[in-house]
């Protein structure tokens, strides 16, 4: 059975409805879609209505909600396999474990509709491992995307040898065209996909800078927000070393900087997350939050996104629009 346009969904599922899964509904419904919902924890149709209610004017700001969208029009159910009935696509968000992925997957598959797609918001789980709960290995695609989802573009998507590739670019049309997503290929499986693993890489050397006294949390933070951040939200660091040669190419950058990139790579550290040291870093961060609670600073993140969001929407109508009329 063919795969439906995706422009032709009016109702998708929600399977887990934690902050990732709350931030999908969100999403979907701000793009017109209806939801089917499902989490087995206790009060989780308030939590998830007290969440779209908080997200829904701040994607209003940001221009992100389609004419009709419903922020109310979700269906909540006890069952997933009734949740995912007649649903052609399913974005499951449940806890990072294998046990409860299968599980959930047994319980849900008998609903399934034979050309239903089923996403994963796994962010570090390996998707052979997920398939290995699935009759129908075929359907599962790996959509991992960044917090939050309803506001983040990134979208990474990935298949193996296992899936079918025609729902994976489904799902790349699917993020794109009708969710408004940034999407890349993840081309190999590793732990943790790419993103993440160039945060964790990136958060590594921020810890060990601070447990070896260079540094305290907040200026390395500061360092990140200031410096190498405002470029990253821009260009990627392959792009930016490029532009760093002059023009004459990356090869030129790594001819000249290669040397120094050696020597500050042997000397970056590998810290344990222990006690003590986790003690360390939570110290700091209270220090940073300067008495401000977490909705303030959530909502100072959501209003800093927005702001980056619609400069970069701007950018991209004006190069969208251009019709050369001044060249």
């Amino acid at each position: 059975m063919p795969y439906p346009t995706p422009d032709s969904l009016d109702r998708v599922a929600v399977i887990g409805t934690g902050t990732i899964g709350a931030s999908w509904a969100t999403l979907f419904l701000a793009r017109g879609m209806a939801v089917n919902a499902y989490d087995p924890g206790p009060g989780a149709l308030d939590s998830l209505t007290a969440y779209i209610n908080r997200a829904w004017p701040v994607l209003q700001e940001l221009g992100a909600i389609v004419p009709g969208a419903d922020q109310t029009a979700i269906e909540f159910y006890n069952d997933p396999a009734q949740a995912v009935r007649g649903m052609s696509f399913i974005q499951e968000s449940v806890p990072e474990r294998l046990d409860v992925k299968h599980a959930l997957f047994s319980a849900m598959e008998p609903g399934m509709a034979d050309n239903a797609i089923l996403a994963t918001s796994s962010s570090g789980l390996l998707i052979k491992d997920m398939q290995k709960g699935l009759k129908r290995p075929d359907r599962l695609v790996l959509a991992h995307p960044f917090n939050p989802p309803h506001l983040i573009p990134l979208v990474e998507l990935l298949g193996n040898d296992l899936t079918d590739p025609a729902a994976v670019d489904w799902c790349q049309g699917f993020f794109e065209d009708r969710c408004g997503k940034k999407t890349i290929r993840v081309l190999k499986e590793v732990p943790a996909h790419v993103a993440n693993r160039l945060q964790a890489a990136l958060w590594r050397e921020a810890i060990h800078l601070v447990l070896e006294g260079v540094a305290s949390v907040e200026d390395v933070d500061k360092a990140v927000v200031h410096g190498p951040g405002l470029r990253w939200s821009i260009m990627g660091p392959h792009m930016l070393f490029n532009l760093a040669s002059g023009g004459k190419g990356l090869e030129v950058f790594i001819e000249r900087f290669g040397p120094s990139f050696a020597v500050w790579w042997e000397s970056l550290g590998r810290p344990d997350l222990t006690p003590e040291n986790a003690a360390i870093l939570a110290e700091g961060c209270h220090d940073e939050e300067a008495g401000r609670s977490f909705e303030e600073l959530s909502a100072e993140r959501d209003e800093k996104l927005v702001a980056v969001l619609k400069q970069f929407r701007m950018l991209e109508s004006k190069d969208n629009h251009h019709d050369g009329s001044d060249i």
